[in-house]
């Protein structure tokens, strides 16, 4: 009994969490600064719970109550650190960016949670109709949180694009999941990879043209090619910390659950090995031919995620039962979500009200007046292109290490060429904020949150580098 409550308390917590504070929501008094601490607050007890021992690997809690729908392992557990880890530095940001921006309320914070929760819940998610619940749960609080601010025409074209493309891919899941309980008469994962292993993908139509479904809408999620013109939009119309939040706990999930769901069988895997390969090759230059073309931010951020995105599905191609091919998706995961959301807290706070400071040339001089979030910020884009010794370099290490191990040697050479290219707008604004001349003072108005957010991920962008996993 103690082993199975153990797994579920952080879950337990993010979800309570989300309802106090929405009866909160209801009392004027509440401030917006007093919700920001509160989440914290949630997400660090949360994260302290979820480093408590749970018992054996691949545990299903309650098993009796939940007939195996939710499975726990060490996968979905570092899985579920870094979402927690997420949602605390996006409300730590938060405060500074609403002191500026004045369209928060107090559901902001509440639907951030209630995000977490469904997210938490598609880590463990071992079956496709809790896979599908947890999605909704996502993406209902995601589409609200892009359109929050009402007041924003960009911030109403954003959501007005990711509702509509969001529906098309959760009809194409639940349709995958009615065909493939309709070839094999159950939608537990277990039984799906048993059907496999007994009769084959091939053999039954219905069961691959489910798995094709899924694996369309799983690709939409994490912004693979050709599923990722949404991305750019999306990301430039929500706000800074919304952007910074779906960049990295939203991905880290869907990764996780695309991971859980392609392991199921060798064959399910192998079957789509070359799709894979295809679609893999193509989000990675893709993203890079978008981020060069940028002249903002936000929105060349936006395309270097899907490049990021083309990392971790070499991984996922590469993955194997050996736990530290799993081991290495996480890490990658942890390192991409140090960095991305370290830049998202600086533009937070340097931003300035309704981000008029957004493009390349608006943060020209800023190491002359502001020579610590500069540097800060130089850490975290030198870790996304993949510069040593920070963890995004051992995050690429890893991956392509793996690739090599397992006889991806193409995928492996064009991962490197495209580190290689990313370079190019990545130093770009490490050449503004340095080699210009300041014509901004860049005043900093609202709490120390933001800037103290920044330096804690600064600092783990090396700590995670040091982290030590065997290949």
């Amino acid at each position: 009994m103690t082993c199975d409550i153990v797994p579920l308390l952080p879950l337990g917590i993010v979800g309570f969490g989300a309802i106090i504070l929405m009866l909160l929501a209801a009392f004027e008094k509440i401030h917006l600064e007093v919700a920001a601490v509160f989440s914290m607050g949630v997400f660090a007890l949360a994260f302290v719970m979820q480093l408590l021992p749970a018992g054996p690997d691949n545990l299903a809690p309650y098993t009796a109550l939940f007939h195996g729908m939710l499975v726990t392992n060490e996968f979905t557990k570092v899985a579920a650190l870094i979402i927690l880890a997420c949602g605390f530095f996006t409300a730590m940001s938060s405060t500074s960016y609403f002191r500026l921006n004045s369209f928060c309320t107090l559901e902001f914070y509440c639907l951030m949670i209630f995000a977490t929760f469904g997210m938490l819940l598609l880590t463990m998610a071992h079956e496709l109709i809790t896979v599908f619940i947890s999605l909704e749960i996502v993406s209902l609080s995601i589409y609200v949180l892009v359109g929050y601010n009402r007041k924003s025409v960009t911030s109403a074209e954003a959501v007005l694009k990711y509702l509509m493309l969001g529906a098309f891919a959760g009809a194409f899941f639940t349709m995958g999941a009615a065909l493939i309980y309709g070839a094999v008469k159950s939608t537990g994962f277990e039984a799906i990879a048993s059907f496999i292993a007994a009769k084959g993908l091939v053999q039954s139509p219905a069961l691959l043209a489910g798995v094709f479904f899924i694996l369309f809408a799983l690709m939409f999620k994490i912004a693979a090619f050709p599923f990722h013109a949404w991305v750019v939009d999306v990301y430039d119309g929500a706000s800074v910390p919304v952007t910074g939040f779906m960049a990295t706990a939203l991905k880290t999930a869907i990764f996780a659950v695309l991971a859980n769901f392609l392991i199921l069988d060798v064959g399910l895997k192998d079957f789509w090995l070359d799709g894979l390969f295809y679609i893999t090759v193509f989000t990675l230059f893709a993203g890079n031919l978008i981020a060069i073309g940028q002249n903002s931010l936000k929105r060349m951020l936006a395309a270097s995620g899907i490049v990021h995105t083309g990392y971790l599905l070499i991984a996922v191609i590469a993955v194997s039962s050996n736990t530290i091919s799993g081991h290495i998706i996480l890490f990658y995961l942890a390192a991409y979500a140090a960095s991305t959301l370290g830049i998202f807290a600086a533009l937070s706070y340097l931003g300035g009200k309704d981000e008029q400071r957004s493009t390349f040339d608006d943060f020209k001089g800023l190491a002359k007046v502001r020579p610590y979030s500069a540097a800060a910020i130089t850490i975290f884009l030198l870790s996304m292109a993949g510069i040593p010794p920070t963890a995004g370099f051992m995050g690429k290490l890893y991956i392509i290490t793996t690739a090599f191990q397992a006889g991806q040697t193409t995928l492996a050479v064009l991962g490197i060429v495209s580190s290689i290219l990313s370079m190019w707008y990545y130093l770009r604004l490490i050449i503004s904020m340095y080699f210009h001349e300041a014509t901004d003072p860049f005043e900093i108005v609202g709490s120390p949150f933001a800037p103290v957010c920044t330096l804690i991920l600064a600092a783990c962008v090396f700590a995670i580098s040091l982290f030590p996993i065997a290949i």
